[in-house]
């Protein structure tokens, strides 16, 4: 498996890039220590919610996670969850609620990483994906697979452990590949759901079944989808997708034949673009991107060789 460099697109892949945090993973079971960190004054915190946080706007520009000092935040019993550590020490935690806290400015706003994501320094998107993701884990797990006896949260929220058989339970992540697939014509294939608007497209995408290689995933979701045949499989990069526990493996691919024959039940259309016709719809409007958080767009800018329009959907 080669890794292919992006040599065109400028923008990063939204929530890769390095956050600064050490998630200090070797802390998790020492309650004492983070007994200390929560009660240490420089320690900050957050709410998390249905997959939303508040966000507000500083005076120079930019957009922030709303944190508080420990001391500061709402009361929680159990749903609050180490993130890890600053370069300057400053210890992070995420506090699990049923709802959002007001704010007395008014300023802040609720958002979702969709959103946020885009705006968030890679600090804050850091910490951000990272409560997202145990709180979509720890609200669908509660129950333990084994015995179905309820279990308890355990590691700072990184383990969930059956008290009836002594089962542990972990965040779960589960792979998906999403991939740009071209053909011989150095044209772009580009899908559409049947859920989706009329007009949006973008790369394929779909999970890896167990027992399976990536690159097997690639191949087969594309012969699935669209009834296209693939040859070479190149790795570009991964991205956390929680939503609600995805890992995005993203991939350059070739495909062998060219004739389409879609599904039907994930996709409702699916084309071959050349770049010239692809820049022709965008600038009609029949064709509507991808941008902003999804990897899908960087994977189409890689091989466009510009950024994409900036209207669409995320």
């Amino acid at each position: 498996m080669t890794t292919w460099t992006d040599h065109t697109a400028d923008r990063p892949i939204s929530l890769t890039a390095p956050s600064g945090i050490d998630r200090a993973a070797h802390h998790r079971l020492d309650e004492a220590w983070l007994a200390a960190a929560w009660s240490h004054p420089t320690t900050r915190c957050f709410v998390v919610s249905g997959g939303q946080v508040l966000i507000d706007e500083t005076p120079d520009g930019r957009t922030e996670l709303v944190m508080t000092p420990s001391f500061e935040a709402p009361l929680t019993e159990a749903h609050r969850y180490f993130l890890g550590i600053d370069e300057e020490g400053v210890s992070y935690f995420a506090l699990q609620k049923d709802s959002l806290p007001g704010r007395i400015d008014q300023s802040a706003r609720p958002a979702g990483l969709r959103e946020a994501g885009l705006l968030l320094s890679p600090r804050d998107a850091g910490l951000m994906v990272h409560a997202v993701g145990l709180e979509n884990w720890q609200r669908t797990h509660r129950f333990c697979s084994r015995c179905g006896e309820r279990t308890v949260i355990a590691a700072a929220g990184h383990i969930r452990r059956c008290p009836a058989c002594g089962a542990e339970h972990y965040p779960r992540t589960d792979p998906a590949v999403i991939m740009a697939v071209t053909d011989e014509e150095d044209r772009i294939l580009l899908g559409r759901q049947v859920h989706w608007p009329e007009g949006r497209f973008s790369t394929l995408a779909g999970f890896v079944e167990p027992g399976e290689s990536i690159e097997q995933a690639v191949r087969r979701e594309v012969s699935e989808e669209v009834g296209v045949a693939v040859g070479p499989v190149e790795y570009v990069a991964s991205q956390p997708w929680p939503f609600p526990s995805s890992l995005m493996l993203g991939f350059m691919a070739r495909a062998t034949s060219t004739e389409i024959d879609v599904d039907g039940d994930e996709i409702h259309e699916a084309r071959w673009f050349s770049r010239e016709e692809l820049h022709a719809a965008f600038e009609s409007g029949e064709v509507l991107p991808p941008y902003g958080i999804s990897i899908a767009a960087r994977l189409i800018e890689m091989w466009y060789g510009r950024p994409l329009p900036t209207r669409g959907f995320v």
